[in-house]
């Protein structure tokens, strides 16, 4: 449960669960307000269809009345007119309802003086008992009862009560639960697809801004979607690119210094080869070959952290094994003990590169190395390990560090103390993370992890 509400509140604070959170409530809300005005309309158009009945009634008997007012009051009188009535004189103490007073007064004249009140059931029909006259009925069934006053053209005060069908309104069904459950579980669906829809090229912007922490080489981002996203797109592959220069350049202005570099240093060893004194000699020459190895290494660092090495679908089983094979005709100690028969799209040499500096550490360090692969869920590990004495645990991270080199009793004499650093580099520009491990039987363990695609 507690790993669901995590997972609930990261959601939530997401941008895409902040979208559907306000889509959601604004949609659900909107359509419930849309219906509770047309509920209102509803409502307002069969009270005004009612009132135009009354009206209708009402201007019917003023005719009558102007034609015939003997014979009309007869047969009001006597309840021989369907749908009015005589009206008791105490009725005119009622207020009267203003509205249907207007309506009067617009069709009967302004000299009329209208007024009219709808009247409770019990008034117009005071003898009424349904329980005794007809089953089921109540008095919801009775006619609506309204009383009118008006003055004929003759000046004649009349009253009367109009008698109309029933005219209910159906209940509605706007704030039934299940109903307002609908439109919220309608509201969250749709809301969930327009986020999705607008989050889409964010996520590939997220995509490639985590591709290319990892690798300076990533692909370009399709620049498509709307135009605020296809300029933030648009600005993101230019920084890429002009990253990408930056590190080319960096490389160019590294590999000319090493380039100018070999001629002097050539000169110098001429020179040295001259020195009279052997031992002077032997050691001059050997800080020679100690500087030639140092830029070697520093332009080998500088060209690892950018390839422009297309990616390819490979054998990682086939690289591998011919790591271990190339590194056993020179007479070193090296094994590849376990596939796992996986293919991943990665660059062919980097990955070579990479795996060959982390056996020729291992070998440097221990005198042996093994070579193996595996699926950790998602990810493919392949593992570089040798049985030698490892690394203090708070070294582990340190070692990658350039220049870092870590004493004992198989170190070499000599070394720059960058082929971790190179490997981890190689590493990088294909998307892979390089890390190092105590093995639990004792020695060093190097995982290259990276995604399966």
């Amino acid at each position: 449960m507690k790993r669901l509400f995590a997972r609930l509140a990261a959601f939530v604070g997401s941008l895409a669960g902040r979208l559907v959170l306000i889509l959601t409530v604004g949609i659900a809300a909107a359509a419930i307000i849309s219906l509770l005005a047309a509920e209102h309309a509803r409502v307002h158009d069969f009270k005004r269809v009612q009132l135009d009945r009354v009206v209708a009634s009402t201007v019917d008997m003023a005719s009558r009345f102007a034609r015939d007012p003997v014979r009309t009051h007869d047969l009001l009188y006597d309840h021989r007119i369907l749908g009015a009535r005589d009206a008791p004189i105490e009725w005119r103490t009622m207020t009267p309802d203003a509205n249907l007073g207007r309506l009067l007064a617009a069709q009967l004249g302004a000299r009329a003086d209208a007024r009219a009140m709808q009247m409770p059931h019990g008034s117009c029909f005071p003898n009424f008992d349904s329980f005794i006259r007809v089953a089921g009925m109540n008095d919801n069934m009775l006619p609506d009862c309204w009383f009118v006053l008006f003055r004929d053209t003759g000046g004649t005060e009349r009253r009367m009560s109009i008698d109309l069908a029933p005219f209910r309104i159906p209940p509605s069904s706007t704030l039934d639960p299940v109903y307002l459950l609908l439109i919220v579980a309608a509201s969250l669906a749709l809301s969930m697809i327009v986020a999705r829809f607008a989050t889409a090229p964010l996520r590939r912007l997220t995509s490639a801004a985590r591709a290319f922490s990892v690798t300076v080489d990533p692909e370009p981002i399709p620049e498509d979607g709307p135009r605020e996203v296809r300029v933030a797109l648009e600005t993101f592959n230019v920084m890429q690119h002009r990253v990408r220069e930056g590190f080319r350049e960096r490389t160019q202005i590294l590999a000319s210094v090493a380039h100018d570099l070999q001629t002097p240093l050539t000169r110098l060893r001429l020179r040295l080869e001259q020195v009279a004194d052997e031992t002077l000699r032997e050691r001059l020459i050997s800080d020679l070959a100690a500087t030639q190895r140092l830029v070697r290494d520093g332009l080998e660092l500088a060209r690892s952290s950018e390839s422009r090495e297309p990616w390819s679908i490979v054998d990682i089983d086939s690289i591998l094994s011919s790591v271990a094979e190339d590194a056993a005709e020179f007479g070193a100690d090296v094994r590849f003990v376990s596939g796992c028969g996986a293919r991943t799209r990665v660059k062919p040499n980097a990955l070579g590169r990479c795996v060959s500096n982390l056996v020729d550490n291992a070998i440097k360090y221990a005198g042996d190395a093994e070579l193996s692969c595996g699926l950790v869920g998602s990810d493919l590990v392949i593992s570089v390990r040798d049985h030698g004495p490892g690394l203090p645990p708070a070294a582990l991270n340190e070692a990658f560090e350039p220049f870092r080199r870590f004493q004992g009793e198989r170190s070499p004499s000599h070394g720059s103390g960058l082929g971790l650093t190179i490997a981890r580099a190689q590493a990088h520009t294909f998307g892979a993370h390089l890390s190092l491990h105590n093995h639990e039987n004792g020695g060093l363990v190097a995982h290259i992890s990276l995604r399966i695609m």
